[in-house]
Parts: structure tokens; sequence; C-alpha cells
């Protein structure tokens, strides 16, 4: 059996919940993930924009009276208002997208740690402020790009900093979804109706709710940053925001890259892959089948690489939780993500590099692509990240 290395130790850490109560799919993901290590306990919640269906919510998932609130504002307050032994150690917000910058920043301006879903938030001015306020507070600020917790994600990282592929010269990203090819928005369900409204989801559409994941992943692996983009948005249902978008990128060291989101391709469920192409070979992770990664050499046969294998790297050993053959995948990494915000937490110091976390750092680095993007299709023309 594999040795993990993700235990815990210490006390069990408080948390609180904003959004993701009744009607949400994201909030029920992220209390599995901060269970599966035993780390973490949500004691309080503000858990969905009407106020009864908030207390209602907090209250079905077991959470004592005194802290299932109307409001995020009410949370807060009576937060500051608690011993320290009682007050919580994170905040996790699940909320529309439009709602991420003023809670997150209530939190950080009170000195609690923050973990938010992504993107960030709605502008580069919002992010910027994300950014400038986390470094003023020293609070642990984490985004929640949860594919980073793949423990074969993290096998990519290590080979190709270990020079296994040689110096990369191409990407190739995709994440495309179905689910969207219909005007769902219509019938009033709530997750389509939220994130193909400009005004709660921001700029982007699927480039925003899946492209910045797809970007976060690029640069995690690569360890480059993208530098330069050319795009098209399109909406083929006519929404206001994309529903298909495509990049054409350019990375640190002339590196180029392709990337792809859409949310209109019928039979696709969760599609996100990654093909990054050195001069020495190539690697390939798809999440629908995220427990295996490919290596493929210039003169050599291919490779399958398992999760759970006593050959991997040290990276992915220690997110890896049990034998390979026994799947690992969504919640699992999603687990992972938090594991690190554990760490740091405990030890009282925003390191997402140390911890192995997303930090705010690179949720700003989001909102700006998702922008440059937007902007390059609009003026038709390259932009600079």
């Amino acid at each position: 059996m594999v040795e993990s290395r993700a235990q815990s130790s210490g006390r069990r850490l408080r948390a609180a919940m904003v959004g993701g109560g009744q009607g949400a799919f994201i909030g029920a993901v992220h209390r599995l993930a901060q269970r599966l290590d035993g780390d973490i306990d949500l004691v309080a919640g503000a858990m969905h924009a009407d106020p009864e269906i908030a207390v209602a919510s907090a209250l079905e998932l077991g959470i004592a009276e005194d802290r299932a609130h109307r409001t995020w504002m009410d949370l807060l307050e009576d937060e500051k208002k608690r011993p320290e032994d009682e007050r919580i150690d994170f905040v996790t917000i699940v909320t529309p997208n439009f709602l991420h910058a003023p809670i997150a920043l209530a939190f950080v301006q009170a000195g609690i740690n923050v973990v938010c879903d992504k993107p960030l938030c709605l502008t580069e001015e919002e992010a910027a402020e994300l950014v400038a306020a986390r470094e003023e507070s020293g609070v642990v600020f984490a985004v929640t790009y949860n594919y980073t917790g793949y423990p074969m994600v993290r096998e990519a990282r290590a080979r190709i900093a270990n020079g296994e592929i040689g110096q990369v010269r191409r990407v190739f990203v995709e994440y495309h979804q179905g689910w969207l090819a219909t005007r769902l928005e219509d019938s009033g369900q709530q997750q389509a109706s939220w994130r193909t409204d400009p005004s709660k989801a921001g700029v982007g559409g699927a480039v925003g709710d899946i492209g910045s994941h797809a970007e976060n992943l690029v640069s995690f692996v690569t360890g480059l940053e993208i530098e330069s983009v050319v795009a098209e948005c399109h909406s083929f249902l006519g929404r206001p925001i994309d529903d298909d978008t495509q990049v054409m990128f350019r990375m640190t060291g002339d590196v180029r890259g392709t990337l792809t989101a859409s949310q209109i391709c019928i039979g696709d469920l969760n599609g996100l892959a990654l093909r990054v192409h050195g001069d020495r070979g190539s690697l390939y992770w798809g999440q629908e089948n995220p427990n295996h990664l490919t290596l493929k050499s210039l003169d050599g046969p291919d490779q399958v690489l398992h999760r759970g294998a006593d050959y991997l790297s040290p990276a992915a050993a220690d997110v890896t939780r049990i034998p390979a053959g026994h799947p690992e995948a969504f919640i699992e990494a999603f687990a992972n993500v938090y594991r690190g915000v554990v760490q740091a937490v405990r030890a009282g110091e925003h390191n997402p590099e140390k911890y192995a976390y997303p930090g705010v750092e690179a949720g700003a680095a989001g909102v700006k692509f998702i922008h440059r993007v937007v902007q390059s299709s609009a003026e038709g023309c390259r932009k600079s990240i």
C-alpha cells in the first residue's frame, strides 16, 4: 500500500461557508473535500442569498442555530465578537462570481483566512485590491483551482521541472462541456442563469467559468507564465457572454499554446485535457481519466504512469491516499488543495509554493487572463498579459 504523507496533525480547524446552500453544486463538493482528511469542521454559515434558505441550509448541515446566519455580514460580525478559541480559522466563499470580491475583502480585512472559488473576482482592480489586502493582513488566501490537486498533475509538473521532456515548445489545453448547448437559463435553472449573466459571472462566460481552470493548469504544470493572447470569444446561442472561446497564446521562453473552452459541445461532460510537447518528449493528462499520465519520447515506447505507483515523485505520493488501481478523483483533488490550506493556516504563513495550494496571486493572474482574452476578441489583436 502507498504510504501517504497527506496525514493530519494538530487540532481540527473551524470553517465557515458563504454560499453553497440549497440548490448549489460546488458547495457540497467543498464540504466533502473538507471532511476527507478529518482536519476541518464546518461550524458556521451564511449559505444563500435568501436569508430563510440560508438559515435552513445551515441547520440541515448540523450547524448550531446561533451560527446559522441570514447574511454573510451577520456571520462576519458574529465571528469578530467570538473568543479566539471559538472563532473560525477560515471562511470558504462559494457564491456566484460577483460576490467574491466584497466578501473576501471584508474577511481579509478582519484578519480571517479565506478560501475562494474561482474566478477570484470580476475585475482586475478588485483582484489587485485583494492581493494588496492579503499582503497587508498576512492571512492565508487560497483560490480553489482544484485540478492542481490531482496526483498525476503534480507528477506532470515534477517531470517537466526535472527536464524529462526537454525544453517545452508547444502546449494544448482544452476544456469542453455540453451542458449549455441549449438555453438552459431560460428554464430558470440556477446554475445556468447566473453563469450566463455578465452582471453576475463577469465579462467571460465559458472562458471565465472553465477557461480560467485551463489557464491555471497550463501555468501550474509547465511552470511558465502566459505572456500574450490572440482570442475569439463567441456565443452560438446569442448569449451576452461567450459559451465558446479559442485562444492562441505565447508563454515564457517563446512557448506557443492553444486553449479552447466550450460549454456547447454536445456529448462532452467535463473534458479537461492537457498536452505538453518538449524537444525530447511529451506528456498527456485528461481529467476524466485522472489516475494515468502518458509520457512519450523521441525514440522510445510510450509509457502510461499509474497513480499510486512506487516510481512516482514525492509530489504525487504526498497527495495519494490509496493504492494504484483504486481510483481517486475529483473530491480527493479538492481535498488536496484544502490539505495545503490547513498546513498554511496551522503554520500561520501564506506560502502557496511551500504548501502546494493556489494562492490569491494565481487567482489575480486568472482574472487578468480572462480580461485580455475578451479584449483580444473584441479588438481583433494580440494582447499582452
